[in-house]
């Protein structure tokens, strides 16, 4: 059941992608996709390129994907293990949803982190109190590890 609806939605990916997203399977692993991430123009992460790894449940899609940054970035809703904070990959998953629509999710959270549900607090402040110094550290970051 799983593997049909994740190639079902690889299929759907390749005819119709989401606009500066691309996601696939990592060699022959159905249940293992690398996606990347252009960084939003609108954002810091302008011109970075963000590599996200996502493992598919065996129950899927009734219970989330893991979706993780590889890429190092400065953000307060994703952490230095590359967890992400979002609610729909959490408790607002539902089975309706696709691998484009977190990826489209994902770049939102670029463009507008949620400093009141932070996974790093400190990010999470110095985005409240100092934007300014938020977004050059951010900036910095994608420059230095998401810039070849």
């Amino acid at each position: 059941m799983a593997s049909k609806r994740i190639n079902k939605e690889l299929k759907d990916l390749q005819k119709d992608p989401p606009v500066s997203c691309s996601a696939g399977p990592v060699a022959d692993d159905i249940f293992h996709w690398q996606a990347t991430i252009m960084g939003p123009a609108d954002s810091p992460f302008a011109g970075g390129v963000f590599l996200v790894a996502i493992h598919f449940p065996p129950d899927y899609p009734f219970k989330p994907p893991k979706v993780s940054f590889q890429t190092k970035v400065f953000h307060p809703n994703i952490n230095s293990n590359g967890s992400i904070c979002l609610d729909i990959l959490k408790e607002q998953w539902s089975p309706a949803l696709t691998i484009s629509k977190v990826l489209l999710s994902i770049c939102s959270l670029l463009t507008d982190p949620n400093p009141e549900d932070p996974l790093v607090p400190e990010i999470a402040h110095m985005f409240k109190t100092d934007r300014a110094k938020y977004e050059t550290t951010a900036h910095s970051w994608t420059q230095k590890y998401a810039m070849n």
